[in-house]
């Protein structure tokens, strides 16, 4: 599991606005997974920081050279005893009322946000006054001066607190949401990937699997080197295929590679019943088509054009440019019309899912023909533009 799943598992259910600290409003401090230890650490730099910016403002208002000693050592105190009771104020909170602060949002929020807050900000003074110079809070709630500006201040580190808050559970909500969507995509992908191999190897007829395998134990005695010819072409196939899979796009030069191997382990079968020709310019055999787009369709030529037919025939697999299209041909000389691109069921892909696959590849700018040879036999011609590379999913059937 990735990091950004590992954040999402982190930041789901119940305990999400709790997860939300003041500091996962930075993206360094949202690196790791809400836990108590991480958010009192959290708490500590969070108090520390405010209090070093008010040691900064009042020196500079006050004018004083005692930074350390008169400013600065006192103020960490008395924000970290109002960091940790505010702290500890919304854990007894949530603990009390079955988890209400971590569900309120908008006006109620504020109130109980401002109340636990005041009261804090009131208490920690008076704790903090008590231990630097022996006055308590009862002296401090006497000089209305000083309580006048205890409320002030409470008041202004409630709306803070508020405001800081609430950015950091959005900032930590969206971040659950990118982390979920990445994680969502990753999983596309990895289906998609598995779905593209599982249609690709579906292509691979049962049929001719088996008859493969079958030929190949029956040449091995008598004819050893055609059983290992017949092998080793097979294996070529398979492994032409599986690449397919991990690729979006191919070149006619790997697709003629594959419909070569294909058509090698077939001749060993069908002997001089099967006779091809793949004529490819080396000027077109780095095109980029999709994977698999000429192979069910020689598929098809021999299963329903050639086999049929008692003496077999021949198959041409050609490709040429011709103006702003590339034309890719397949032509047999089987046993003719409503042959080469049945839908009988086993027969690979039809007509229509042909056309419907490559309008999805080429936004309607390919077109598919199908003529029928003179004196027998079916050509299937597909018209791809030049300056044009598929934009879909190409193992789409």
């Amino acid at each position: 599991m990735n990091h950004s799943s590992k954040q999402a598992t982190a930041l789901t259910g119940a305990d999400h606005a709790r997860l939300a600290h003041p500091l996962d409003l930075m993206p360094f401090f949202r690196r790791w997974p809400s836990s108590t230890r991480r958010n009192l650490l959290y708490t500590l730099i969070w108090n520390c920081g405010l209090g070093t910016a008010l040691t900064v403002v009042d020196v500079l208002s006050s004018g004083s050279d005692r930074l350390v000693t008169g400013h600065w050592l006192p103020m960490l105190l008395i924000s970290n005893l109002i960091g940790f009771l505010i702290h500890l104020g919304h854990l007894l909170a949530n603990a009390v009322s079955g988890g209400w602060p971590r569900r309120a949002r908008g006006l109620p929020r504020l109130v109980f946000s401002s109340a636990l807050v005041g009261s804090s900000v009131l208490l920690g003074l008076g704790l903090g006054t008590a231990l630097l110079n022996g006055k308590g809070l009862a002296e401090l709630m006497d000089n209305r001066s000083a309580l006048n500006q205890s409320l002030v201040v409470a008041a202004a580190i409630a709306l803070l607190m508020y405001l800081v808050t609430s950015s950091a559970e959005r900032r930590v909500a969206q971040a659950e949401e990118k982390a979920r969507q990445q994680e969502l995509i990753a999983s596309t992908a990895r289906l998609l990937a598995e779905a593209r191999l599982r249609a690709l190897q579906a292509q691979i007829e049962p049929h001719f699997l088996y008859n493969t395998l079958a030929n190949v134990v029956s040449l091995i005695g008598p004819q050893p080197a055609k059983a290992q010819h017949m092998l080793e072409r097979f294996i070529d196939y398979l492994r032409a295929s599986l690449a397919a899979s991990r690729s979006d796009e191919a070149t006619l030069g790997s697709e003629a590679k594959l419909i070569a191997a294909y058509l090698d382990v077939l001749a060993v079968r069908m002997g001089e019943r099967l006779r091809y020709r793949i004529e490819m310019p080396d000027a077109l055999r780095q095109f980029a088509i999709a994977p698999m787009l000429l192979q069910p369709v020689v598929e098809n030529a021999i299963s329903h054009g050639l086999e049929p037919k008692v003496e077999g025939g021949e198959i041409v697999v050609s490709a040429r440019a011709e103006g702003a299209y590339l034309i890719l041909q397949i032509s047999d000389t089987g046993v003719g019309p409503g042959s080469t691109m049945s839908a009988k069921p086993g027969g690979g892909v039809g007509l229509s899912n042909l056309r419907e696959r490559l309008r999805s590849l080429y936004d309607g700018a390919a077109r598919v023909e199908l003529l029928e040879n003179q004196p027998c036999g079916m050509t299937v011609r597909l018209m791809l533009p030049l300056n044009a590379s598929p934009t879909s999913n190409p193992s789409a059937p």
